[in-house]
């Protein structure tokens, strides 16, 4: 058996179908300077018909699969476009008289290293586009067409990495699962899989190259990460017993999307779902989500070297509330710092980045960059329906500039005569302690809350969420952190306001009850797992539920509260 990382849900059972990703061969490395502008000038013209190709292969995307998906490609080519990247091969070019091939070898495997050395996931990922791009680039040199044909049968793909580009080209009708050796749940990758209803799973390691061969029978559960290559008779009776319960499932699931998230006696909450980016928006509004609890907008600042200007960031947002119509969208205002670091930021490099200058702190302390997107917020709160939430807000001065900010760059576009939602709400994410505690002073100052469990967890006990040697000690069921968890929930009803939750717990079906006891009024979490939240809140009773959180908050420890939850749900 292999483990990887699942990225997509769902269990495949097919032979194995190897992508070779070979490197594309540089034969030449050392040049002249007589031939340094005709180098520049191969350069130029293979990353223009890479541009043509990428274009292209959009269109093609944007007939058979939507927009959103063949938006995926508009990273790869914001690096053609990024001039600091094209700038530097030409640089290489002249300054250590490499071809053109090498020089493009060179200069992306500095940018995938800078990318792979971030301890964003998402940054890190972003590295997979680099390296589409500059395999692209350095085939049009070469002149070497990539030809990649597949059975026309089912199968499963396994390969190095996959990139956003040849996911595109897979033949949907055919290919059951996917499975890397690199690779993570937030590659564009991923994200195209999810989309795509594909079960994949990623960052399995070398091993997996070793261990299975073309035509191979897999077994490939996109769900809990395993892989079982060249399985037995009875693996095989197993997960094909379990492909199908899958499939009832997921037919009960569908039945049921439409239907509200509502308990037994009639109480209603809100499903939403988290998103990292804008191509996932199609899934999203076809899975049957009431929205978007948690937006981030971050992924606009964080796989480039210049700040997004304010069209740039409004023709994004724009495109999000256009896509959700009427349902609502929370846009969490920019969150970097911590383990996030932006390259157009200069940042100092801090002993303690999650106790430091990060989120709204940057805002506050760099007003001009948060006005430019508080801007293009509000303009593109005219094509939807979009609400804005303040992160890491500890002070009630911080919210109350924050807002005063917000109202100045209304006063602005109003005497521009911009449109926007004058009636846009306005919330806060509850994921600091201190802030939790003062939730009635917040409560009159914001139209939500939103609780940020992987933070809250993080800084209520204590506990480096990144460190692997105590992570037995962070678990959003310590009695601490549910008593926080009431106490916001209480007292947002007590101001007349709602709550909802946007980090893991509100995903985990263990937890919805509980929750649903407490008051939370939405759930926000992973689409694929909200099905599950839905099952659970359409099985129970408000007073049920209340009953399961009142005996839960009574508990001293952790292991109290699965043990009771556990019972009760078996």
């Amino acid at each position: 058996m292999l483990k990887g990382i699942p990225v997509s849900a769902g269990i495949a059972i097919a032979p194995i179908v190897r992508l070779s990703q070979e490197q594309p061969v540089i034969h030449e490395t050392a040049i002249t300077s007589s031939d340094i502008k005709a180098e520049q000038a191969r350069l130029a013209q293979s990353i223009e018909l890479a541009r043509d190709q990428l274009e292209q292969l959009r269109q093609q995307t944007e007939d058979t699969l939507g927009s959103e998906k063949a938006a995926i490609l508009s990273a790869h080519l914001a690096f053609l476009d990024d001039p600091a990247f094209a700038g530097e091969m030409n640089s290489v070019i002249e300054s250590q008289l490499l071809s053109a091939s090498a020089a493009v070898q060179q200069v992306s495997d500095q940018f995938i290293s800078l990318f792979e050395s971030m301890d964003d996931a998402y940054m890190r990922e972003r590295a997979d586009d680099i390296r589409d791009v500059s395999r692209r680039i350095i085939r049009n040199l070469s002149g070497n067409e990539q030809s990649v044909s597949f059975p026309e049968e089912p199968f499963i793909l396994v390969a190095v990495d996959v990139t956003p580009s040849e996911t595109l080209q897979l033949p949907i009708q055919h290919v059951r699962g996917i499975a890397t050796v690199k690779g993570g749940a937030t590659s564009h990758a991923a994200i195209l899989a999810r989309s795509l209803g594909i079960p994949a799973v990623m960052g399995v390691g070398e091993q997996l190259l070793f261990e299975v061969e073309y035509g191979t029978m897999l077994i490939l559960d996109g769900t809990s990460g395993e892989l079982f290559p060249d399985p037995d008779g009875e693996a095989l009776t197993r997960y094909q017993e379990k492909a199908a319960l899958e499939q009832i499932q997921r037919q009960a699931y569908e039945a049921m999307k439409d239907l509200p998230a509502e308990t037994l006696d009639g109480h209603r909450v809100h499903l939403m779902a988290n998103m990292a980016v804008p191509e996932e928006a199609d899934a999203l509004v076809a899975s049957g989500v009431e929205g978007i609890g948690l937006f981030r907008s971050e992924f606009l600042f964080m796989d480039r070297s210049t700040l997004p200007d304010e069209e740039e960031q409004f023709q994004a947002y724009k495109r999000v509330a256009i896509a959700f119509g009427e349902k609502p969208v929370i846009i969490r205002t920019l969150d970097v710092g911590g383990d996030k670091h932006l390259p157009a930021l200069d940042l100092d490099q801090e002993e303690n980045p999650f106790l430091g200058f990060r989120a709204i702190r940057i805002s506050l302390a760099r007003p001009e960059l948060f006005r430019v997107q508080l801007r293009a917020l509000l303009r593109a709160s005219a094509y939807g329906h979009l609400l804005i939430m303040f992160p890491m807000i500890s002070h009630l001065e911080q919210l109350r500039e924050a807002k005063s900010i917000l109202e100045q760059t209304k006063t602005e576009l109003r005497a521009e005569d911009v449109a926007f939602d004058e009636n846009i709400a306005i919330g806060m994410m509850m994921e600091i302690p201190g802030a939790c505690l003062q939730a009635d002073a917040f409560a009159k100052e914001v139209q939500f809350f939103s609780i940020g469990t992987n933070d809250l967890v993080q800084y209520t006990l204590a506990v480096d969420r990144m460190n692997a040697h105590i992570a037995d000690l962070y678990s959003y069921y310590h009695p601490a952190v549910l008593r926080l968890i009431s106490h916001v929930i209480d007292a947002s009803h007590r101001g007349g306001i709602w709550t909802g939750l946007c980090g893991e717990m509100a995903g985990d079906p263990l937890a919805t009850e509980l929750l649903l006891g407490m008051g939370l009024d939405e759930f926000s979490g992973a689409a694929s797992v909200m099905p599950k939240v839905k099952e659970r809140i359409r099985a129970t009773t408000r007073e049920q539920a209340k009953r399961t959180a009142d005996h839960a908050l009574t508990l001293s420890t952790v292991e109290d509260v699965v043990s009771f939850l556990n019972n009760k749900a078996d």
